[in-house]
Order: C-alpha cells, then structure tokens, then sequence
C-alpha cells in the first residue's frame, strides 16, 4: 500500500512543476524572461515563493528543466535514429516523428526564438546545438552529394519554420503542420532519389 501512496504523492509533485513550467513560459511569452520574477510566477501559481522554491531556486532552473522534458523525445529520436538504415523510410519516419516533437513542444521553441539573447547565455543554447547535430547526423547522409545534404538539412529547417512562420497563415493549424511535413517529406524523399 505503501507504493501506491508514494506513487501518487510523486505523481502530484509532478503536476506542481509541471504547472510552474507552464505558468513560467505564459509570463516569459508575455512580459519576457528578463522582466518576469520568481515572485510573478508565485503569485500567478497562487502559491508562496516558498513553495516555488521547493522545485526551482531559479528562473534558468524552470527554463533548463522545460527544455530537458520537452526535448527528450528528440533525444530518444536520435538514439532510434543511430540504430536504423540510412534507408528513405527511416528519414521519412524521422521527419514524420521529429513534427510531432516539435507540435508537443512548440510553447517552449517560441521562447526560443523570441528570447535569442537568453538562450545564449543559457545552458540550453549549447544543449539545443547538440541535438540539431544529432537529428542533423541521421537524416544525412554522409555520402550522398552536397545537394542532396542540404535538402536534408532543409527538411528540418522546414519543420522548425512551420512553428514560427505558418502561425500567420490563415488556416487550421492541423492543417498547417501536415502541409509542413509534406514539404519537409518531399525535401528528403527527392534527397534520397539523388542518392
């Protein structure tokens, strides 16, 4: 009985930083990170700064702690990634994975690209470069010609700037982001026919 008991305190501790995560990017997004205080995210949580306290001492801990959660998949993407063929349905499948990661994860890219100075100074700059040369590593082919390599690239890139350019598209954004994964589809099916 013991287990189930923690198991629930866990997962309740859990909820707590996940709602400080997520009240911390609102504010970020609102007012920027520099002008939002630990207090602001405390008071907009309800809860003292105490209480704040307990799970993050600083606003870079809240912003480093969103980046490992919600880039982790990125990380198990690579991984599978390095175990498969260097084949068109692996990068297809990649692309395919990869827009699902970056639609789960899309509050915290804006931060990113609305706070470039931040990031920089942030221990997520440095992290986030690493992962693009990962995904960067299994969807190119070191082979393949120079072209064909940009392509590849370009399907990424492709699916970072559906996130930020689409939004001023008119549309569902659905709709929007399976018309980004054709494009970035198409970018690395035509790579591979290169090849």
């Amino acid at each position: 009985m013991g287990g189930t008991m923690d198991g629930t305190k866990h997962r309740r501790r859990g909820d707590t930083r996940q709602r400080i995560q997520d009240v911390a990017l609102e504010l970020f997004a609102e007012q920027g990170y520099e002008k939002t205080s630990l207090r602001e995210i405390a008071e907009r949580l309800d809860v003292t700064k105490a209480a704040l306290y307990y799970h993050f001492k600083t606003k870079e801990e809240i912003i480093v702690s969103l980046f490992e959660d919600l880039t982790q998949p990125i990380e198990e993407l690579i991984e599978w990634g390095r175990r498969q063929p260097h084949s068109l349905a692996t990068k297809q499948e990649i692309v395919r994975r990869y827009s699902q990661v970056l639609t789960g994860a899309a509050p915290l890219f804006r931060f990113m690209q609305e706070n470039q100075a931040t990031v920089r100074e942030l221990s997520i700059g440095e992290m986030f470069k690493n992962r693009m040369l990962g995904m960067r590593e299994i969807i190119i082919d070191p082979d393949a010609d120079l072209v064909d390599q940009v392509r590849c690239i370009s399907a990424l890139f492709t699916l970072h700037a559906g996130m930020f350019v689409l939004k001023d598209l008119e549309g569902d954004p659905e709709d929007k982001r399976r018309a980004v994964l054709e494009v970035a589809t198409d970018l690395v099916t035509q790579a591979h026919q290169g090849a």
